[in-house]
Parts: structure tokens; sequence; C-alpha cells
């Protein structure tokens, strides 16, 4: 009578299956994002997101909307503690912007449009309207591949060696179970 041990059997699999899961699960969401708020022509972004390197937390710029890139905007840099940065344009005429921070190690903090109104001074009945809602990023690159992140070559050659090894553990596997007699 032969006495098989499943779990001892089935453990390459389990790993072979895990290993690709734990090693692609990068860190959680991106974060806390942006809060973006206007006072009269004044137009200010609040952050938590950026890490201080070199000295300096980032930079946030204002675009309008004929601006497609971050460096066509009005450029301000970020100051403030590890627990919230901050940056302001002042004299913002009325209409749509986008405001969109990027942190000192260029990932992105956050995008988010907002609407400047004009207004006379404010009273209880003509208050300033503000309307600030989240937009989408820039989309998805253009180029080979279109992916919004580039990784760079080591990344590639792991997830090849994570899925060369998942086809190894499978021919393992079927090889083993086509012929029980053998250990």
């Amino acid at each position: 009578m032969r006495i098989s041990q499943p779990l001892l059997r089935s453990g390459p699999i389990v790993a072979a299956a895990a290993l690709p899961l734990a090693l692609t699960a990068g860190p959680a969401a991106a974060g806390p994002g942006i809060s973006v708020s206007t006072t009269g022509s004044t137009v200010s972004v609040t952050t938590a997101a950026c890490a201080q390197i070199n000295g300096a937390w980032g930079t946030a710029s204002l675009l309008t909307s004929g601006q497609a890139s971050f460096a066509q905007g009005r450029q301000v840099a970020l100051s403030g503690t590890s627990t919230s940065q901050t940056a302001a344009w002042s004299g913002v005429s009325p209409g749509t912007y986008t405001v969109v921070v990027m942190c000192s190690n260029n990932s992105t903090a956050g995008t988010q449009t907002v609407i400047v109104s004009r207004s006379a001074a404010p009273t209880p009945t003509n208050r300033p309207t503000i309307s600030a809602t989240a937009s989408p990023s820039r989309g998805v690159m253009g180029g080979v591949g279109g992916a919004v992140r580039d990784y760079g070559t080591a990344t590639l050659v792991v997830g090849g060696a994570l899925v060369g090894s998942g086809v190894i553990a499978t021919a393992w596997f079927l090889r083993r179970r086509s012929k029980p007699y053998r250990f």
C-alpha cells in the first residue's frame, strides 16, 4: 500500500502560485492625494503625499485648459512639513484650471480640476463659487506598450522569471501526476 503525501507534493504548486501574487502586490493606493481650494483669485493646494529630498518637497503647477504638460503651467515650489505641504497662486483670473502636484522624487501626488469664478466682494448672498473635482491623469502614454508607468528592465526580467517558474512547476506537476509510482 502506498501512502501519499498530497500536501508535500502540492507545495511547489502553491509556492509557484503565491510567489507572483506576493511580488506584484506593490504598495497600496497612491496615497492621500491633493486638496485644492480657491478664495477669490487665490488658488491653493495641500498634500501630505510628498517626502523631502535634498531640501525640496516638490513642485505644484497650475495649468489652464490650453496647457497640456506640467512644465507649461505656473509652477510654485511646495513648502511645509512632513505632515502637510502647500503651494498657492495669487491673482488667478476666472476660468477652469488643473492643479498638478509633482513630488521631488518625480511621482505625481495628484491632479485636480478647479474652477475660479468672478465674484464681487463676498456678501451673505454673493459668496465665491468653489468647485473642485477630481480628474483622471493624463491617460495612457503613447509608444510601445502604452503603460502609464515605465517599468525597468529588472522588473521585466523578474516577471519573466516568475512566468517561467510557473510553467516549469506546472510541467513538473503534470508529469508527476501522470506517473504516480515515481518520487
